[in-house]
Protein backbone atom coordinates (compact mmCIF):
# COMPACT_ATOMS: atom_id res chain seq x y z
CA UNK A 1 0.00 0.00 0.00
CA UNK A 2 1.23 3.11 -0.54
CA UNK A 3 2.07 6.64 1.73
CA UNK A 4 1.61 9.70 -0.20
CA UNK A 5 -1.15 11.89 0.74
CA UNK A 6 -2.94 14.18 -1.17
CA UNK A 7 -0.77 17.16 0.13
CA UNK A 8 2.32 15.63 -0.39
CA UNK A 9 1.43 14.54 -3.89
CA UNK A 10 0.16 18.19 -4.02
CA UNK A 11 3.62 19.06 -3.14
CA UNK A 12 5.40 16.71 -5.48
CA UNK A 13 3.60 18.18 -8.25
CA UNK A 14 4.09 22.04 -7.26
CA UNK A 15 7.72 21.32 -7.23
CA UNK A 16 7.96 19.24 -10.23
CA UNK A 17 6.04 22.01 -12.33
CA UNK A 18 7.19 25.24 -10.64
CA UNK A 19 10.54 24.81 -9.73
CA UNK A 20 13.07 26.81 -11.52
CA UNK A 21 10.98 27.70 -14.26
CA UNK A 22 10.18 31.01 -12.04
CA UNK A 23 13.76 31.63 -11.68
CA UNK A 24 15.47 32.56 -15.00
CA UNK A 25 12.40 32.03 -17.67
CA UNK A 26 10.74 34.73 -17.42
CA UNK A 27 13.78 36.92 -18.75
CA UNK A 28 13.79 34.57 -21.33
CA UNK A 29 11.02 34.44 -22.44
CA UNK A 30 10.69 38.12 -22.19
CA UNK A 31 14.11 38.46 -24.36
CA UNK A 32 12.15 36.70 -27.02
CA UNK A 33 8.80 38.12 -27.66
CA UNK A 34 8.79 41.35 -25.36
CA UNK A 35 5.84 41.64 -22.66
CA UNK A 36 3.64 39.88 -25.52
CA UNK A 37 5.60 36.75 -23.65
CA UNK A 38 2.92 37.08 -20.99
CA UNK A 39 0.60 35.53 -23.67
CA UNK A 40 3.00 32.38 -24.16
CA UNK A 41 2.23 31.72 -20.33
CA UNK A 42 -1.29 32.44 -20.02
CA UNK A 43 -1.45 29.79 -22.71
CA UNK A 44 0.09 26.99 -21.37
CA UNK A 45 -1.51 27.50 -18.37
CA UNK A 46 -4.75 27.33 -19.78
CA UNK A 47 -2.83 24.30 -21.48
CA UNK A 48 -2.10 22.80 -17.96
CA UNK A 49 -5.46 22.35 -17.10
CA UNK A 50 -6.57 19.42 -19.64
CA UNK A 51 -3.11 17.97 -19.86
CA UNK A 52 -2.75 17.59 -16.16
CA UNK A 53 -6.45 16.37 -16.06
CA UNK A 54 -5.38 13.42 -18.81
CA UNK A 55 -2.55 12.49 -16.99
CA UNK A 56 -4.49 12.25 -13.39
CA UNK A 57 -6.90 10.26 -15.06
CA UNK A 58 -4.55 8.27 -16.79
CA UNK A 59 -2.51 7.89 -13.00
CA UNK A 60 -5.75 6.67 -11.62
CA UNK A 61 -7.13 4.17 -13.86
CA UNK A 62 -3.49 2.27 -14.28
CA UNK A 63 -1.76 3.40 -11.27
CA UNK A 64 2.23 1.90 -11.90
CA UNK A 65 5.40 2.69 -11.62
CA UNK A 66 5.88 3.20 -15.52
CA UNK A 67 3.58 5.71 -15.88
CA UNK A 68 3.51 7.40 -19.72
CA UNK A 69 5.35 4.33 -20.16
CA UNK A 70 3.12 2.51 -18.77
CA UNK A 71 -0.01 4.32 -20.44
CA UNK A 72 1.30 3.69 -23.64
CA UNK A 73 1.97 0.19 -23.60
CA UNK A 74 -1.71 -0.22 -23.38
CA UNK A 75 -2.04 1.62 -25.88
CA UNK A 76 -0.17 0.81 -28.69
CA UNK A 77 2.79 -1.88 -27.48
CA UNK A 78 5.91 -2.27 -26.22
CA UNK A 79 7.95 -0.57 -28.93
CA UNK A 80 5.86 2.60 -28.53
CA UNK A 81 6.32 2.55 -24.51
CA UNK A 82 9.87 1.86 -24.67
CA UNK A 83 10.55 5.36 -26.71
CA UNK A 84 7.92 7.15 -24.20
CA UNK A 85 10.21 5.65 -20.93
CA UNK A 86 13.74 7.00 -22.57
CA UNK A 87 12.63 9.71 -23.47
CA UNK A 88 11.71 10.47 -20.00
CA UNK A 89 14.11 8.87 -18.23
CA UNK A 90 16.83 10.21 -20.01
CA UNK A 91 15.83 13.74 -20.27
CA UNK A 92 16.30 13.94 -16.46
CA UNK A 93 19.77 14.04 -16.73
CA UNK A 94 19.77 16.28 -19.06
CA UNK A 95 17.42 18.60 -17.54
CA UNK A 96 19.39 18.51 -14.46
CA UNK A 97 22.54 20.67 -14.77
CA UNK A 98 20.34 23.19 -16.75
CA UNK A 99 18.20 23.26 -13.29
CA UNK A 100 21.39 23.19 -11.24
CA UNK A 101 23.17 25.90 -13.18
CA UNK A 102 19.90 28.06 -12.80
CA UNK A 103 20.20 28.29 -9.14
CA UNK A 104 24.27 28.26 -9.05
CA UNK A 105 23.51 31.57 -11.34
CA UNK A 106 21.69 33.11 -8.10
CA UNK A 107 24.21 31.86 -5.29
CA UNK A 108 26.95 33.37 -7.57
CA UNK A 109 25.20 36.61 -7.97
CA UNK A 110 25.03 36.56 -3.76
CA UNK A 111 28.49 35.18 -3.23
CA UNK A 112 30.47 35.73 -6.29
CA UNK A 113 32.59 32.77 -7.65
CA UNK A 114 31.34 33.68 -11.03
CA UNK A 115 30.73 30.18 -13.37
CA UNK A 116 32.85 28.07 -10.68
CA UNK A 117 30.41 28.97 -8.12
CA UNK A 118 27.50 27.93 -10.33
CA UNK A 119 28.88 24.43 -11.06
CA UNK A 120 29.45 23.70 -7.83
CA UNK A 121 26.07 24.84 -6.65
CA UNK A 122 24.46 22.85 -9.37
CA UNK A 123 27.01 19.79 -7.71
CA UNK A 124 25.78 19.62 -4.51
CA UNK A 125 22.24 20.00 -5.60
CA UNK A 126 22.38 16.42 -7.38
CA UNK A 127 24.30 14.89 -4.03
CA UNK A 128 21.40 16.10 -1.97
CA UNK A 129 18.69 14.85 -4.42
CA UNK A 130 20.07 11.68 -4.69
CA UNK A 131 20.72 11.21 -0.70
CA UNK A 132 17.06 12.18 0.45
CA UNK A 133 15.34 9.79 -2.61
CA UNK A 134 17.67 6.95 -1.42
CA UNK A 135 16.31 7.64 2.07
CA UNK A 136 12.69 6.46 0.42
CA UNK A 137 9.99 8.35 -1.10
CA UNK A 138 8.39 9.13 2.46
CA UNK A 139 11.27 10.91 3.53
CA UNK A 140 11.14 12.70 0.40
CA UNK A 141 7.69 13.47 0.29
CA UNK A 142 7.69 14.98 3.80
CA UNK A 143 10.90 17.13 2.61
CA UNK A 144 8.94 17.90 -0.74
CA UNK A 145 5.77 19.54 1.63
CA UNK A 146 7.92 21.89 4.17
CA UNK A 147 9.91 23.38 0.58
CA UNK A 148 6.26 23.74 -1.31
CA UNK A 149 4.80 25.84 1.49
CA UNK A 150 7.99 27.93 2.19
CA UNK A 151 8.17 28.59 -1.51
CA UNK A 152 4.86 29.51 -2.34
CA UNK A 153 4.86 31.87 0.87
CA UNK A 154 8.46 33.93 -0.27
CA UNK A 155 7.29 33.82 -3.60
CA UNK A 156 3.78 35.72 -2.92
CA UNK A 157 6.32 38.10 -0.39
CA UNK A 158 8.02 38.66 -3.44
CA UNK A 159 5.27 39.77 -5.71
CA UNK A 160 3.54 41.49 -3.13
CA UNK A 161 6.23 43.83 -2.06
CA UNK A 162 7.36 44.59 -5.59
CA UNK A 163 3.81 45.41 -7.08
CA UNK A 164 3.54 49.10 -5.99
CA UNK A 165 6.61 49.74 -8.25
CA UNK A 166 4.33 48.28 -11.08
CA UNK A 167 3.84 50.35 -14.27
CA UNK A 168 1.50 49.90 -17.23
CA UNK A 169 3.98 52.01 -19.56
CA UNK A 170 6.29 48.67 -19.57
CA UNK A 171 3.65 46.81 -21.17
CA UNK A 172 4.65 49.01 -24.76
CA UNK A 173 6.08 48.32 -27.15
CA UNK A 174 3.87 44.95 -26.33
CA UNK A 175 5.24 42.81 -29.06
CA UNK A 176 8.48 44.50 -29.96
CA UNK A 177 9.91 41.28 -31.76
CA UNK A 178 6.07 40.29 -33.96
CA UNK A 179 3.82 38.37 -33.18
CA UNK A 180 5.30 34.73 -34.00
CA UNK A 181 7.78 35.30 -31.27
CA UNK A 182 4.99 34.40 -28.73
CA UNK A 183 5.36 30.91 -30.39
CA UNK A 184 8.94 30.70 -29.84
CA UNK A 185 8.92 31.97 -25.90
CA UNK A 186 6.47 29.19 -25.37
CA UNK A 187 8.59 26.58 -27.32
CA UNK A 188 11.17 27.96 -24.35
CA UNK A 189 8.22 28.11 -21.14
CA UNK A 190 7.20 24.44 -21.92
CA UNK A 191 10.47 23.52 -19.58
CA UNK A 192 8.42 25.70 -17.02
CA UNK A 193 5.12 23.74 -17.50
CA UNK A 194 6.94 20.14 -17.89
CA UNK A 195 6.01 18.26 -14.32
CA UNK A 196 2.58 16.98 -15.08
CA UNK A 197 3.59 13.93 -16.67
CA UNK A 198 6.32 13.41 -13.73
CA UNK A 199 4.23 12.28 -11.05
CA UNK A 200 2.01 9.60 -12.79
CA UNK A 201 5.34 7.55 -11.91
CA UNK A 202 4.41 7.88 -8.40
CA UNK A 203 0.41 7.13 -8.88
CA UNK A 204 0.50 3.72 -7.50
CA UNK A 205 2.49 5.24 -4.08
CA UNK A 206 -0.54 7.22 -3.25
CA UNK A 207 -2.83 5.97 -0.48
CA UNK A 208 -5.88 5.78 -2.49
CA UNK A 209 -5.10 7.15 -6.12
CA UNK A 210 -8.25 6.83 -7.90
CA UNK A 211 -8.69 9.53 -5.34
CA UNK A 212 -5.98 11.58 -4.19
CA UNK A 213 -4.24 11.57 -7.64
CA UNK A 214 -6.61 14.28 -9.28
CA UNK A 215 -7.34 16.05 -5.92
CA UNK A 216 -3.51 16.57 -6.16
CA UNK A 217 -3.68 17.66 -9.30
CA UNK A 218 -6.29 20.30 -8.62
CA UNK A 219 -4.43 21.78 -5.79
CA UNK A 220 -1.54 22.04 -7.71
CA UNK A 221 -3.08 23.46 -10.89
CA UNK A 222 -4.18 25.99 -9.33
CA UNK A 223 -1.20 26.65 -7.48
CA UNK A 224 1.47 26.36 -10.21
CA UNK A 225 -0.97 28.69 -12.43
CA UNK A 226 -1.58 31.40 -9.87
CA UNK A 227 2.53 32.17 -9.15
CA UNK A 228 3.33 31.61 -12.60
CA UNK A 229 1.33 34.25 -14.11
CA UNK A 230 1.89 36.45 -11.07
CA UNK A 231 5.38 36.37 -11.02
CA UNK A 232 5.81 36.41 -14.71
CA UNK A 233 3.45 40.09 -14.99
CA UNK A 234 4.97 41.42 -12.41
CA UNK A 235 8.50 40.96 -13.67
CA UNK A 236 7.27 42.54 -17.04
CA UNK A 237 5.55 45.30 -15.11
CA UNK A 238 8.39 46.12 -12.52
CA UNK A 239 11.15 45.66 -14.50
CA UNK A 240 10.06 46.87 -17.64
CA UNK A 241 12.52 46.18 -20.68
CA UNK A 242 15.47 45.15 -18.55
CA UNK A 243 13.03 42.04 -17.49
CA UNK A 244 14.37 40.90 -20.67
CA UNK A 245 18.30 41.42 -19.71
CA UNK A 246 18.39 40.24 -16.13
CA UNK A 247 20.01 36.55 -15.13
CA UNK A 248 17.97 36.80 -11.92
CA UNK A 249 14.84 38.49 -12.65
CA UNK A 250 13.04 37.24 -9.21
CA UNK A 251 16.10 39.08 -7.21
CA UNK A 252 15.49 42.53 -8.98
CA UNK A 253 11.44 41.88 -7.30
CA UNK A 254 13.01 40.94 -4.03
CA UNK A 255 15.66 44.07 -4.34
CA UNK A 256 12.44 46.84 -5.42
CA UNK A 257 9.87 45.20 -3.13
CA UNK A 258 12.04 44.67 0.19
CA UNK A 259 14.93 47.17 -0.03
CA UNK A 260 18.19 46.67 0.20
CA UNK A 261 20.73 43.48 -0.22
CA UNK A 262 18.23 40.75 -0.81
CA UNK A 263 20.53 38.67 -2.98
CA UNK A 264 21.35 35.90 -0.56
CA UNK A 265 17.35 35.48 -0.29
CA UNK A 266 16.74 35.25 -3.72
CA UNK A 267 19.49 32.63 -3.91
CA UNK A 268 18.29 30.79 -1.22
CA UNK A 269 14.70 30.71 -2.58
CA UNK A 270 16.63 29.82 -6.33
CA UNK A 271 18.10 27.02 -4.18
CA UNK A 272 14.63 25.73 -2.62
CA UNK A 273 12.55 25.91 -6.06
CA UNK A 274 15.58 23.73 -7.14
CA UNK A 275 15.25 21.02 -4.66
CA UNK A 276 11.62 21.02 -4.96
CA UNK A 277 11.73 20.29 -8.74
CA UNK A 278 14.75 17.84 -8.82
CA UNK A 279 13.59 15.93 -6.11
CA UNK A 280 10.35 15.05 -7.79
CA UNK A 281 12.16 14.58 -10.99
CA UNK A 282 14.49 12.19 -9.44
CA UNK A 283 11.64 10.16 -7.55
CA UNK A 284 9.64 9.65 -10.83
CA UNK A 285 12.88 8.94 -13.01
CA UNK A 286 13.72 6.46 -10.53
CA UNK A 287 10.45 4.86 -10.32
CA UNK A 288 10.21 4.40 -14.48
CA UNK A 289 13.59 3.00 -14.26
CA UNK A 290 12.70 0.56 -12.40
CA UNK A 291 9.51 -0.28 -14.37
CA UNK A 292 11.35 -0.13 -17.50
CA UNK A 293 13.79 -2.88 -15.85
CA UNK A 294 10.45 -5.08 -14.99
CA UNK A 295 9.18 -4.73 -18.73
CA UNK A 296 12.20 -5.26 -20.64
CA UNK A 297 12.97 -1.17 -21.75
CA UNK A 298 16.48 -1.00 -19.72
CA UNK A 299 18.60 -3.89 -18.50
CA UNK A 300 16.31 -5.98 -15.58
CA UNK A 301 18.84 -5.37 -12.97
CA UNK A 302 17.33 -1.74 -12.67
CA UNK A 303 13.83 -3.48 -11.51
CA UNK A 304 15.26 -4.11 -8.22
CA UNK A 305 13.00 -1.84 -5.48
CA UNK A 306 11.07 -0.80 -7.87
CA UNK A 307 7.79 -2.35 -6.39
CA UNK A 308 5.41 -0.21 -4.16
CA UNK A 309 7.20 0.66 -0.68
CA UNK A 310 10.47 -0.25 -2.13
CA UNK A 311 13.45 2.39 -2.91
CA UNK A 312 14.38 1.66 -6.51
CA UNK A 313 18.31 2.13 -5.88
CA UNK A 314 19.77 1.07 -8.65
CA UNK A 315 17.67 3.04 -10.68
CA UNK A 316 18.57 5.98 -9.00
CA UNK A 317 22.43 5.32 -8.85
CA UNK A 318 21.74 5.71 -12.55
CA UNK A 319 19.90 8.93 -12.92
CA UNK A 320 22.30 10.25 -10.48
CA UNK A 321 25.63 9.45 -12.22
CA UNK A 322 24.57 10.62 -15.41
CA UNK A 323 23.34 13.64 -14.32
CA UNK A 324 26.27 14.15 -12.69
CA UNK A 325 28.14 13.24 -16.40
CA UNK A 326 26.15 15.69 -18.21
CA UNK A 327 26.95 18.44 -15.87
CA UNK A 328 31.04 17.45 -15.91
CA UNK A 329 30.50 17.30 -19.44
CA UNK A 330 28.28 21.31 -19.62
CA UNK A 331 31.27 22.35 -17.55
CA UNK A 332 33.86 21.03 -19.73
CA UNK A 333 32.11 22.69 -22.84
CA UNK A 334 31.12 25.99 -21.38
CA UNK A 335 27.77 25.19 -22.80
CA UNK A 336 24.82 27.84 -21.53
CA UNK A 337 21.67 26.68 -19.91
CA UNK A 338 19.92 27.90 -23.55
CA UNK A 339 20.54 24.59 -25.47
CA UNK A 340 19.69 22.05 -22.54
CA UNK A 341 16.21 23.90 -21.81
CA UNK A 342 15.63 23.24 -25.47
CA UNK A 343 16.71 19.62 -25.71
CA UNK A 344 15.21 18.33 -22.16
CA UNK A 345 11.85 20.37 -23.49
CA UNK A 346 11.90 18.57 -27.10
CA UNK A 347 11.44 15.25 -24.70
CA UNK A 348 8.65 16.14 -23.14
CA UNK A 349 6.52 17.19 -25.93
CA UNK A 350 7.25 14.05 -27.24
CA UNK A 351 6.56 12.34 -23.82
CA UNK A 352 3.22 14.44 -24.05
CA UNK A 353 2.24 13.69 -27.48
CA UNK A 354 2.23 10.07 -27.22
CA UNK A 355 0.94 10.22 -23.87
CA UNK A 356 -2.43 12.02 -24.99
CA UNK A 357 -2.74 10.03 -27.69
CA UNK A 358 -2.86 7.05 -25.54
CA UNK A 359 -5.44 8.33 -23.52
CA UNK A 360 -7.65 9.45 -26.35
CA UNK A 361 -7.59 5.53 -26.76
CA UNK A 362 -7.90 4.32 -23.38
CA UNK A 363 -9.78 6.72 -21.48
CA UNK A 364 -14.02 5.98 -21.63
CA UNK A 365 -15.56 7.84 -24.37
CA UNK A 366 -17.42 10.93 -24.01
CA UNK A 367 -15.74 11.42 -20.90
CA UNK A 368 -14.42 14.59 -19.76
CA UNK A 369 -11.09 13.23 -19.03
CA UNK A 370 -11.07 12.32 -22.49
CA UNK A 371 -12.08 15.68 -24.16
CA UNK A 372 -9.31 17.11 -22.09
CA UNK A 373 -6.93 14.68 -23.89
CA UNK A 374 -8.31 15.65 -27.50
CA UNK A 375 -7.88 19.25 -26.50
CA UNK A 376 -4.38 18.08 -24.88
CA UNK A 377 -2.95 16.70 -28.16
CA UNK A 378 -4.26 19.35 -29.99
CA UNK A 379 -2.29 21.50 -28.39
CA UNK A 380 0.78 19.18 -27.86
CA UNK A 381 0.83 18.92 -31.60
CA UNK A 382 1.60 22.46 -31.39
CA UNK A 383 3.88 22.86 -29.49
CA UNK A 384 5.39 20.03 -30.89
CA UNK A 385 5.65 22.26 -34.44
CA UNK A 386 7.44 24.84 -32.48
CA UNK A 387 10.13 22.90 -30.69
CA UNK A 388 11.56 22.43 -34.25
CA UNK A 389 15.12 21.28 -34.08
CA UNK A 390 15.26 20.64 -30.45
CA UNK A 391 13.02 17.48 -31.40
CA UNK A 392 15.85 15.82 -32.85
CA UNK A 393 17.05 14.51 -29.36
CA UNK A 394 13.86 12.61 -28.63
CA UNK A 395 14.69 10.95 -32.48
CA UNK A 396 18.33 9.84 -31.16
CA UNK A 397 17.10 8.94 -28.08
CA UNK A 398 13.57 6.93 -30.08
CA UNK A 399 16.38 5.34 -32.31
CA UNK A 400 18.33 4.27 -28.80
CA UNK A 401 15.39 2.73 -27.36
CA UNK A 402 14.53 0.38 -30.96
CA UNK A 403 17.83 -0.55 -31.28
CA UNK A 404 18.24 -2.03 -27.06
CA UNK A 405 15.03 -3.60 -28.31
CA UNK A 406 16.27 -5.24 -30.96
CA UNK A 407 19.26 -6.22 -29.61
CA UNK A 408 17.92 -7.78 -26.51
CA UNK A 409 15.23 -9.43 -28.64
CA UNK A 410 18.64 -11.00 -31.02
CA UNK A 411 19.99 -11.52 -27.75
CA UNK A 412 17.55 -13.64 -26.04
CA UNK A 413 16.81 -15.74 -29.35
CA UNK A 414 20.40 -16.81 -29.64
CA UNK A 415 20.46 -20.55 -28.70
CA UNK A 416 22.65 -21.34 -25.51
Amino acid sequence: MGTLTVWQGSALYVGAVLGTGVIALPALATRAAGPASLLAWLGLVLLSVPLAATFAALGARYPDGGGVSTYVRHAFGARAAAVVGWCFYFAVPAGAPAAGMFAGAYVAGALGGGRRTVVVTAAVLLVLVAVANGFGLTFSGRLQLALAVLLVALLLAAVVAALPHARLRNLHPFAPHGWSAVGSAAALLVWSFAGWEAITHLAADFRRPARDLPRATAVAIAVVGVLYLAVAATSVLVLGPAAGTSDAPLAELLALGVGGTVQVLAAAVAVLLTLGTMNAYFAGAARLGGALGRDGALPAWLARGGSVGEVPRRSLAVVSGLSGLALAATAVAGVGTRPLVLLTTGSFVTVYALGTAAALRLLPRGSLSRRCALLALVAVAALLVMTGWYLLWPLVVTVGALGYLRRRRATRAVPK
